[in-house]
């Protein structure tokens, strides 16, 4: 297939990338320097610009991660370095009159793994809907996720936070650069899934991030990835004895390691923070710095956050797909009786009378998956709607062969909608054989149209109102998208101010 080059001068230099099925693509375009050497566990730096013309026709490595996760398709893998901090920009062949409202995605995967390169991230069929689509590699695991700070010495400093300070860096990028892409700068949407929608939320609560953005899509974020600086502590003391080093000589090891040390390591925290419950899981933010001063939905509690429009929801069976990968959540009475054996017996006992059935299996999936992902979609709409229109759905629907399979609405299907794959994608055509063709399309239309009015105007329907505490509306997407009121009060309630913090 023909591909046409195409070129864009951006502040730091010109960017060739390539014109294909009606969008223009530029690929892995770097906004910060690499993060290596010296420069690893700090700040990111702007990039450096170059003479020529960089040519953005491939993507180049996404971050240190389990080569599994890495897959582009049968038998191809994206390559992992440290000099991974890049994006991707796809706009309209045509732009038409005027600027086009801008989509930053950031991408899930547990702040571990995950790269914008992963071929449903494509953000094509937004583009030809009428935006600039924008996807943002970041920092992930020890290496940007873990907050290894309390290590520093007078002649090393370790940065906290990294990843969040690699994503307002992009997102400064994109203000001062997709203009050039036919993108408007006052018309920013960052949208994200799981981690991704985690970070989404947090941003909202980053001092820095002001400005950035002018509204926020969160699809499934994650609960349970906020730690305070002491835990954070504790957590990074456990890893440099994880890399065989006293905590004082930490920091000296951490330049000195390989990727691969530091992902082994990684790797061993996670399991050793899964069997002893310490707090949170180890990898994500940490509250308590200049970059993010309080917990994220404390500060939308308190009206401290950004006050910008906001869609959260999550998927009807979100547990369902741990229970066959990523066996990370409480999916059956023993790995739940474990997560609730640290709280109080009052709360404990309000949990479990949330799910008649429990221990059924059926009931600990359901609690698995409020545990992770409703929990935090709950206290989000709470505390940012009694600030900030916020908007609030339930994803609901599920082709027949996901439904046959026993995943149903699992997590992160609804980016299938989001993305067009029942149109575009070889797995939507296979998930859909047969009958459900006409119904996933249709979903992914109405997905599709109020995430497309929302990032035009911050409204996503005249039919869907906001979220408030007084009627607590939820637009449910499936075979028939509907309105309902507030559609499962008692597992909501039983949630509250739940935190394995302590």
């Amino acid at each position: 297939m023909h591909n046409q080059p195409v070129q864009a001068r951006i502040t730091t230099g010109v960017v060739e990338g390539f014109i294909r099925d009606g969008v223009r693509r530029w690929r892995s375009i770097p906004y910060a320097r690499p993060p290596i050497g010296p420069l690893r566990f700090r700040a990111p730096q702007p990039a450096e610009p170059w003479s020529g013309v960089r040519h953005c026709h491939g993507f180049a490595n996404c971050a240190p991660q389990e080569r599994f996760y890495t897959a582009m398709g049968p038998g191809r893998f994206q390559p992992t370095s440290e000099d991974c901090l890049t994006l991707n920009v796809v706009a309209p062949e045509d732009a038409g009159a005027g600027p086009l409202p801008v989509m930053v995605f950031i991408h899930g995967g547990g702040y571990i793994m995950g790269s914008s390169a992963t071929p449903i991230y494509d953000g094509a069929a937004l583009a030809r809907r009428g935006c600039v689509y924008v996807s943002v590699n970041y920092r992930l695991g020890a290496l940007g996720c873990l907050d290894l700070s309390s290590l520093s010495t007078s002649e090393i400093t370790l940065d906290s936070n990294l990843y969040l300070r690699d994503l307002v860096l992009a997102l400064r990028w994109v203000q001062e650069n997709i203009a050039t892409f036919g993108g408007d700068p006052d018309n920013v949407t960052i949208f994200g899934e799981s981690a991704g929608a985690h970070a989404v939320a947090t941003l909202l609560a980053v001092p820095a991030a002001e400005g950035l953005f002018a509204r926020a899509i969160a699809e499934s974020p994650a609960a349970g990835l906020v730690r305070n600086t002491d835990i954070a502590a504790a957590f990074a003391e456990r890893f440099a004895t994880l890399l065989g080093v006293r905590p004082s000589d930490g920091a000296q090891a951490l330049l000195r390691v390989t990727p691969a040390e530091l992902l082994a390591a990684q790797n061993r925290l996670i399991a050793d923070g899964n069997r002893d419950m310490l707090g949170a899981f180890p990898i994500g933010p940490v509250c308590g710095d200049e970059v993010l001063p309080v917990d994220p939905v404390e500060a939308m509690r308190e009206g401290a956050a950004h006050r910008v429009p906001l869609i959260v929801g999550s998927n009807a069976d979100e547990g369902r797909l741990f229970t066959r990968v990523l066996r990370m959540l409480p999916v059956d009475e023993p790995t739940v009786e474990a997560v609730l054996a640290g709280v109080e017996a009052d709360v404990r006992d309000r949990i479990i009378a949330a799910y008649p059935d429990y221990p059924k299996r059926a009931a600990c999936i359901q609690l698995g998956g409020d545990f992770a992902f409703n929990a935090a979609v709950w206290q989000i709409a709470e505390a940012h709607g009694a600030h900030a229109p916020t908007y609030v759905y339930r994803y609901d629907y599920a082709p027949r062969m996901l439904r046959w399979s026993g995943m149903g609405a699992t997590h992160a299907t609804e980016l299938f909608a989001v993305f067009d794959v029942y149109r575009t994608g070889g797995l939507g055509r296979l998930l859909t054989a047969g009958a459900d063709r006409r119904t996933a399309l249709h979903v992914s239309k109405q997905v599709q149209r109020r995430w497309g009015a929302f990032s035009r105007a911050g409204v996503p329907d005249d039919n869907w109102p906001a979220y408030t505490a007084d009627q607590r509306a939820v637009m449910v997407f499936d075979r028939r998208t509907r309105l309902e009121y507030d559609p499962a009060p008692e597992r909501r309630k039983a949630w509250q101010g739940f935190s394995l913090a302590r």
